[in-house]
């Protein structure tokens, strides 16, 4: 255990001013407060509130947030009192400690109606003093070092809870360190295998290739000693968590993954980031799309730097880190800056950010949430993503999350102007309304008297905002449309189980759901805000699981007319699962599309052909034909291997093209009978595990549309 001198050493070495008579005091008083009581571990418990406090000392934090990482268990698991620790070390500590105890108390990972609560109260704590979420998250940290004590379900409950909650909040307070080691160290736990195989893969790399990140060190001094430039080049590789969430995004296997290290240049001026840019760019060829400059644009949270990302020694990519050191100082700290100490006196950094003004932009999308679980997706948007920044045409900046679309940026701007956009201009051209933003772009929003909000929009949108007001709109405009839609929904899901959707059916899947009566039940139904496999689990959940009938592919498709007909659009080949949307073809019926798919640009203007259109929710034959792009290596029996894997996944070849022939390498284009998205994923994962198989892609053409 840390000895209290030790502790004031810490607290010293960045605050020599520092009360030392009140921490040694503190220190004291929770000692004899733990008395006797033992970690599962075995060791004293106060070995835990002081290992809380000497983690924020690295955050060179106040005396009041230390001395609250020393009382911080004691309210609640000792017999001291709120009345007393404010006797003795005053109201400000009181009310820290006595904040950090109900969180404590918070059950985080349970339901998600509970959940939902609980993140309001989260929230609600944070905005009396953030300093309370700090120990918090410094409490975690130490327990997440700490867990091989507990038996396994406790750790991997914990584990869940850090990864879906604390890890989040450290990223999005701009705390990136702690982020990353809450999730390795909950990564660990969860999934110890991919863990231990990407240790590996780093060993055998090293051995094979020498210090990667030495050399790179090297060679970035050597451009910027040629530069002139006085700088401090630090590199590191990623984190397992860090890299394996980048496999599972990618669905690239480790041997493709490439931008695996990270390079940070810290500076002594702004213009010399400019000036390491200039050079690392002369150097190396840039990644296109993997520049980012959060200098000129900081993100909420104070974070500045500029990141780019390049092809260094021996192809290889590598990300750079570009700031100052008082930029550093706010990147490691994040929110927390605004409390730090420098030589005995709060930190004049002129980065840092207000807490309350920080709060105050991050709470404000959460206030017209209407029930939990809009609240709880409002939170979750928040905190999992990253933003980017767009301008007006008059310049002003507008803030969204990453792979937000013109239609969140107009819901940005007033609830009045998405729900009557038709189009958007970026950076002068007419894009559809599904484009992803980008830093630095200019987005115009054209406006129609009359629009209202389609159904296809919940699915464009990312923002929580966007969604609500969408979902809102839709409710009040198209409610009986929804009712309609949703009552053929739940008429062929009570269909496949043998059941009549019947209105007193109805209205008791509406108590399940907690609504108010049928009408709304089917209203969301009609809307995606509810599945009709859940409406028939919430009734018999023993038939919906039980039953294993085929859906007829004649009747995959729920939403037409008895009279109409239906086919797959060959341009995009969508496949169940997928979200879907119907154009209307005179004498040719409707013809169906992934809601992702670049023809239905072609229909933005005829709005009246648009139908909204769901897949049947039951198992789907494998009938449904995909085309896969596929580049093999030209040797004997690699197609022979390659189809017979396809086969070993329950998948039928329809039809093959070679599209490419040269001396190494074939390139095809592979017809592939399958059931669904999942069957498709499934297909796609071992092929591309395959060490003969240079790339696979989904075939998409556009000009195949009619």
């Amino acid at each position: 255990m840390i000895d209290v001198e030790d502790l004031i050493s810490l607290v010293r070495n960045y605050n020599p001013r520092t009360d030392e008579d009140l921490i040694r005091r503190a220190y004291a008083y929770g000692r004899e407060m733990h008395a006797g009581q033992l970690r599962r571990s075995g060791e004293e418990y106060f070995t835990h509130p002081v290992s809380v406090a000497a983690i924020l000392t690295e955050q060179r934090l106040d005396d009041a947030t230390i001395i609250t990482a020393l009382l911080h268990d004691t309210i609640e698991d000792t017999k001291s009192t709120y009345s007393e620790v404010e006797r003795l070390f005053g109201h400000e500590v009181a009310e820290l400690v006595d904040g950090v105890t109900k969180l404590t108390n918070l059950q985080l990972s349970s339901s998600e109606t509970k959940q939902a609560e609980n993140f309001r109260k989260l929230f609600m704590a944070m905005s009396k003093d953030l300093r309370v979420i700090l120990v918090k998250l410094a409490d975690r940290l130490h327990n997440m070092r700490t867990i091989k004590s507990l038996p396994h379900e406790k750790q991997v409950r914990k584990s869940h809870e850090t990864m879906d909650i604390f890890a989040p909040l450290a990223g999005r307070m701009g705390m990136q360190w702690m982020r990353e080691e809450l999730e390795d160290l909950a990564f660990r736990v969860l999934n110890p295998e991919a863990r231990n195989s990407i240790m590996r893969r780093f060993i055998t790399l090293q051995r094979e290739s020498g210090d990667v990140i030495q050399k790179i060190t090297q060679d970035i001094r050597k451009e910027l000693e040629r530069e002139g430039v006085e700088a401090d080049v630090f590199g590191r590789a990623k984190k397992p968590y860090s890299i394996w969430r980048k496999m599972e995004e990618k669905q690239q296997g480790f041997s493709r993954l490439s931008d695996i290290y990270g390079f940070r240049v810290i500076t002594e001026t702004e213009g010399d980031c400019y000036r390491v840019l200039g050079a690392i760019h002369r150097r190396w060829r840039a990644v296109p799309g993997r520049f980012k400059d959060y200098i000129s644009q900081p993100k909420s949270n104070g974070y500045r730097s500029i990141q780019t990302t390049v092809s260094g020694r021996d192809g290889k990519r590598v990300e750079v880190q570009i700031r100052t050191r008082q930029m550093h100082e706010v990147a490691e700290a994040g929110v927390a800056a605004h409390w730090s100490y420098r030589d005995g006196v709060r930190a004049e950094n002129p980065f840092a950010v207000d807490p309350a003004k920080w709060l105050a932009s991050l709470t404000e999308r959460f206030e017209n949430a209407e029930d939990h679980d809009e609240f709880l997706e409002h939170v979750k948007l928040e905190m999992y993503t990253d933003q980017v920044f767009c301008f007006t045409p008059k310049g002003d900046v507008i803030k969204l999350p990453r792979g937000a679309t013109p239609l969140d940026y107009a819901y940005a701007i007033h609830t009045r102007i998405g729900d009557s956009c038709v189009g958007a201009k970026v950076d002068g051209i007419r894009v559809p309304l599904w484009t992803r933003l980008k830093n630095g772009q200019s987005v115009e929003i054209i406006t129609a008297e009359g629009q209202r909000p389609q159904a296809t929009w919940i699915d464009i949108v990312v923002t929580g905002r966007a969604k609500a007001a969408i979902r809102k709109s839709l409710r009040e405009e198209d409610r009986e449309r929804y009712i309609k839609l949703g009552r053929e929904l739940a008429r062929v899901a009570f269909d496949h189980v043998g059941k009549r959707s019947t209105e007193k059916a109805l209205r008791t899947a509406a108590r399940s759901f907690g609504l108010s009566g049928a009408g709304e039940l089917l209203a969301r139904l009609g809307s995606a805000e509810l599945r009709a496999q859940d409406v028939v689990e919430a009734l018999y959940p023993e038939l919906a699981t039980a039953r294993g009938d085929e859906i007829d592919a004649s009747r995959a498709v729920v939403g037409l007319s008895p009279d109409e007909t239906f086919a797959r659009a060959p341009c995009c080949q969508p496949v169940p699962g997928e979200r879907i949307v119907g154009i209307t073809w005179r004498g040719r019926g409707v013809v169906v599309h992934a809601i992702d798919c670049p023809v239905l640009e072609r229909f933005e203007d005829q709005p009246d052909r648009w139908i909204d259109l769901h897949w049947h929710s039951g198992k789907h034959p494998a009938v449904h034909s995909v085309g896969l792009y596929i580049t093999i290596r030209n040797d004997a029996g690699v197609l022979g291997r390659i189809c017979t894997l396809i086969g070993e996944q329950k998948a039928n070849i329809s039809d093959m093209e070679f599209v490419d022939k040269k001396p190494d390498f074939y390139r095809l284009l592979i017809q592939v009978d399958l059931r669904d998205v999942e069957h498709l994923h499934t297909v796609m994962t071992a092929l591309e595990a395959e060490s003969d198989v240079a790339e696979i892609e989904r075939y998409r053409n556009p000009e195949r549309a009619e």
